[in-house]
């Protein structure tokens, strides 16, 4: 399960995603979802942290700009460990057997050097969350035909945008995860930016007064501060949970990229080693690796991964995958807009 996927069941469905479970990855969602679980009364045999405490220490200073939220995940950890829950940092994930379902988990303790020398240890669960960071809901800016650029914090393409959200269409403003990750705060504070401007942009076409300006001028500034610390904040997240990505190339051929389309790693590696493919469209043309229901939401970092571990390009020479509409999956009651059409209840939705 994805750690998404682990804290839905658990706060939308009232279920535990096994009986012994394992959680893994990195990022503060890793923490959360783990804390959630024990004190739901789940059994969650251990925490597996492919970063380092090094790489979580050094952030302090970043993380520092929000101290109610870094007091917050300081206490989630504290509370594990004081309930028994180990914690192991620096781990290399191996693998994750099972045939039907899930019957232990393998990993490594990375030495003194960074590298995973060290024996595999085994640990018996029948199930694990996993996950490395969130991804940035983009595509409605991209159907809308918004320009994009490559972000190095994030790691990933997001929609050129001004300090108030204004995109490279006319008309169009970006705030929250459809413009980057940076939580719900600073959700909130974008969209009030974007609020700001769009008035601005109305009021330039019909006239306003000064007074009205002025106001929106000093609303403005007092949020613009606050997404500044946020900004700080979420470069501190970055820099301690960065995703492993540089494993790409340790990644076994049997391993599964796109769950849609049942594309292992061996034959996306096929494809860019046969010189088919450099640019990440065109790998998915000719595999159909991230073709599936989730258009590569889910898919698309790995494949990239892999895509830049064998033709040696960085990122951002390697594009980016084109949205498609629709953006998610809909009821089929949506689509045909009959008002006689029964609702689909809330327990069968799984989006």
């Amino acid at each position: 399960f994805t750690l998404g996927a682990a804290q839905t069941a658990l706060k939308a469905q009232g279920c535990a995603i096994g009986r012994r479970i394992v959680f893994a990855g990195t990022g503060p969602l890793l923490y959360l979802v783990a804390y959630q679980y024990a004190k739901a009364g789940a059994r969650v045999l251990a925490i597996l942290d492919t970063n380092g405490i090094g790489k979580q220490a050094a952030a302090l200073p970043k993380l520092a700009a929000q101290p109610a939220v870094l007091a917050k995940g300081l206490y989630y950890v504290g509370w594990l460990r004081a309930h028994g829950v180990p914690i192991e940092r620096g781990v290399s994930l191996e693998q994750i057997h099972g045939e039907r379902h899930v019957t232990d988990i393998a990993w490594r303790a990375k030495d003194d050097t960074g590298s995973a020398g060290t024996p595999v240890r085994t640990l018996q669960c029948d199930a694990v969350g996993i996950g490395f960071g969130l991804r940035p809901e983009t595509q409605l800016a991209d159907v809308a035909g918004c320009r994009f650029r490559y972000d190095a914090l994030n790691h990933c393409w997001l929609p050129e945008r001004d300090e108030a959200g204004r995109t490279s269409m006319r008309g169009v403003y970006v705030a929250g995860d459809g413009a980057g990750i940076a939580g719900a705060d600073a959700a909130e504070h974008a969209g009030r930016l974007a609020a700001l401007a769009l008035l601005d942009d109305l009021d330039g076409e019909a006239g306003s007064s000064m007074k009205r300006i002025g106001e929106r001028v000093d609303a403005a500034t007092s949020t613009r501060r606050a997404l500044q610390r946020i900004a700080t904040f979420r470069s501190g997240i970055e820099t301690a949970f960065p995703a492993p990505f540089e494993r790409a190339v340790t990644w076994p051929d049997a391993m599964t990229v796109c769950r849609c389309e049942e594309i292992d790693a061996g034959t996306v590696r096929h494809c860019i080693r046969s010189g088919a493919a450099t640019e990440i469209n065109r790998l998915k043309a000719l595999t159909r690796v991230g073709m599936g229901r989730c258009q590569g939401r889910m898919c698309g970092e790995a494949a990239m991964a892999l895509l830049a571990a064998e033709s040696g390009l960085p990122p951002q020479a390697l594009g980016r995958l084109r949205a498609q509409a629709p953006i998610k999956p809909i009821p089929l009651a949506a689509a045909l807009c009959d008002e006689q059409v029964a609702p689909v209840p809330e327990d069968a939705r799984d989006e």
